[in-house]
């Protein structure tokens, strides 16, 4: 069953106005109680500034989710899990807690969509030839999937606009695969996909350059979930024989294009960091937009070139889907391999210009 445009359009209106009209509030008691993130060596803003931006998406998403859609199909617990990550965000915003306690709230949010709704990893659709998974393997990889998702999406959260701008790209996608072949199974998380934009909206209004609110931990955390839980659906909409087909089987290798930046700054800055026999965790300046950042380049500019990368591969893997699994994975690691190199090139170059100046 195909969701109803104009309640789809209500929720959109409902998710944007409410994040809308309470930044201003977030703001003001940011101020008031000076909830303020400071700039460090890590960070780009020069500025005392609000990180609570989250609470304003999570209350235009939350409220218009609840309203406008049916919470069948997993979407109840996909709920709960939202609000387990919300308060660990916030709590994280508000007097910073330990990466482990932060893990352990992943879990728990991802036990709640796997365990009580059955959202989980279930095959790799011939991938190194594997199709069907053992539940334990699957169980594993669910949350594997589901952490490192929430994760990079926390991560590239360091720009102005960009986590937004980044989710609002792969949540559309989504959305749109949703909306024309989800049927009555997956039909419901159009609604999510439209309540994540609309909430999104209305608080980029006030974090493009120059941002007056962050997201936060509170909004990356909240938003990296609910990625990874459209991205598990979005692979299992490709292995259900009752769910219309447009990629064939190639469902996984079109979600990973579809989330390349964040994936590919995540992989490549652990890989950094290990290779430079740091621990992973370690917080540094090497992120993707950090390297576009010493090309130059403004924060707009590399907000949209970012935001456009993202779009290019996503065209990429949608229209050679045909091609399957093992070709487009092939494809998109050696694109990887080549930005890598580039942008270390590019590094190498920037300090060998600073130690002759």
């Amino acid at each position: 069953m195909t969701p109803n445009g104009v309640t789809l359009g209500l929720a959109f209106l409902w998710a944007f106005l409410v994040a809308l009209f309470a930044v201003p509030s977030v703001i003001y008691v940011a101020h008031l109680k000076n909830m303020l993130d400071l700039p460090n060596k890590r960070t780009v803003h020069a500025v005392l500034t609000p990180r609570l931006g989250g609470v304003a998406i999570f209350a235009g998403f939350m409220s218009a989710l609840t309203i406008f859609a049916d919470l069948r199909n997993g979407i109840q617990q996909l709920l709960a899990g939202c609000i387990v990550l919300f308060f660990i965000g916030l709590k994280d915003d508000l007097v910073s807690i330990s990466p482990a306690k932060k893990l352990v709230g992943q879990l728990l949010a991802t036990g709640v969509v796997m365990f009580m709704a059955d959202i989980r990893i279930t095959s790799f659709q011939g991938i190194l030839g594997i199709h069907e998974l053992p539940d334990g393997i699957s169980y594993a990889f669910t949350f594997l999937a589901i952490a490192g998702i929430t994760n990079a999406i926390n991560l590239i959260d360091g720009l102005d606009g960009l986590a937004g701008s980044i989710v609002i790209i792969i949540v559309s996608t989504f959305g749109y695969y949703f909306y024309r072949y989800g049927g009555a199974d997956y039909g419901n998380y159009v609604f999510v996909s439209v309540c994540v934009i609309g909430g999104m909206l209305g608080f980029l209004r006030y974090n493009f350059h120059k941002a007056t609110i962050f997201m936060g931990d509170t909004g990356s955390l909240l938003c990296g979930f609910i990625v990874s839980v459209l991205t598990i659906q979005f692979i299992e909409m490709g292995a259900d024989p009752q769910a219309l087909h447009p990629f064939q089987s190639a469902n996984p290798s079109v979600a990973i294009g579809v989330l390349f930046v964040p994936l590919f700054d995540t992989i490549r800055v652990f890989a950094v960091r290990v290779l430079n026999g740091t621990s992973p965790f370690t917080p540094d300046k090497n992120h993707i937009h950090h390297r576009i950042l010493a090309m130059g380049f403004q924060q707009i500019s590399t907000v949209l070139l970012l935001a456009l990368l993202n779009l290019v591969v996503i065209l990429f893997v949608i229209n050679f889907a045909e091609q399957g699994n093992t070709i487009l994975i092939i494809a998109l690691l050696a694109f990887s391999l080549l930005l890598s190199v580039f942008l270390g090139t590019y590094r190498s170059r920037s300090a060998r210009q600073r130690v002759a100046s």
